[in-house]
């Protein structure tokens, strides 16, 4: 697998570069390597490499700051994977990319699936779903991952910030009322590995791909609230030695707070919880419960 990765520096794009780690034709490039936000030099970087496969998990990620600097979210989040479907066209090379909840507006009741009417409450979202509609219309050979609520191993993330909180503050008041599920960075990227090399096994990469293209929900199975993630993460924590003790808040004596006692700049959906049913399908890709995932990272962190 000759692979191409945008993004090595973030959550997923370091998940990737770990699972696909020791391939000596593997090109991995963060923001110092290629600006994203420059369509040509994107366009350029995959001609000049032509590997098999681009895995593009670079992106706009400021939800709040998306909303004053919009052409930067458009920029990266939208013509860049304009850009790059063009160029792995150009080069027969099949696209990875990856997209999120917050394309919706969250006001269904029950769980999304892929050709749900799109919604999106916030600039973040609108350039996302840009990016999608840009690879639509393109005739790369290429399949979007929808997902949510990601955090990794490498960088800042929501259960890192939970604990930090936890030993600094008497209480901690998180938000109830949006529903979704904690996505494992390495989870996505071992799912992203068995498409792309279901694909080269099949001899045609591009046309296998081709017959399978769009979209497909990618997101931890079961259900829960940014409260009762916190809660999980904490009462992991609290038995393990780097936090037992420390821990100046408990799972238990989370608060549960509605998200307007939250105010920020950019909406979120209450409901992002996605339907994974054709990921399954298409891809023999089964997504876990949530709190496996995250219950395992806690004690990862614990072990480091």
């Amino acid at each position: 697998m000759k692979a191409m990765i945008l993004g090595r520096n973030g959550q997923l794009g370091w998940a990737l570069e770990r699972r696909l780690h020791g391939r000596p034709d593997l090109i991995a490039l963060g923001r110092a390597e290629l600006d994203l936000a420059d369509a040509g030099a994107v366009a350029a970087a995959v001609e000049s490499a032509r590997p098999q496969v681009v895995f593009n998990a670079a992106a706009y990620t400021a939800v709040d700051r998306a909303e004053t600097d919009r052409d930067a979210a458009f920029a990266v989040n939208a013509r860049a994977p304009e850009a790059l479907a063009a160029a792995c066209a150009r080069v027969g090379a099949i696209l990875v990319h990856y997209s999120t909840d917050y394309v919706f507006d969250g006001s269904k009741a029950g769980r999304w699936v892929e050709t749900d009417p799109t919604g999106p409450l916030s600039v973040y979202g609108e350039s996302k779903l840009a990016g999608e509609q840009a690879l639509a219309a393109s005739p790369c050979a290429s399949v979007v991952l929808r997902t949510s609520w990601v955090y990794g191993d490498h960088g800042a993330n929501f259960a890192k910030t939970m604990l930090r909180l936890a030993t600094e503050r008497d209480a901690l008041r998180v938000v109830s009322d949006q529903h979704g599920t904690p996505t494992w960075a390495g989870r996505l990227a071992e799912v992203s590995e068995s498409i792309a090399r279901q694909a080269l096994q099949s001899g045609d990469a591009v046309g296998w791909l081709g017959e399978r293209r769009g979209i497909h929900h990618a997101s931890a199975a079961g259900e829960t609230t940014w409260t009762e993630y916190a809660r999980c993460v904490l009462s992991v924590a609290q038995d393990l030695p780097p936090w037992a003790g420390r821990l100046k808040v408990l799972g238990a004596q989370v608060e549960p707070i509605p998200s307007s006692a939250y105010p920020v700049p950019a909406r979120r959906p209450q409901n992002s919880l996605l339907d994974c049913g054709r990921l399954a399908r298409t891809f023999g890709c089964a997504m876990p419960d949530w709190r496996g995932d995250v219950e395992a990272y806690v004690r990862r962190l614990a072990a480091a």
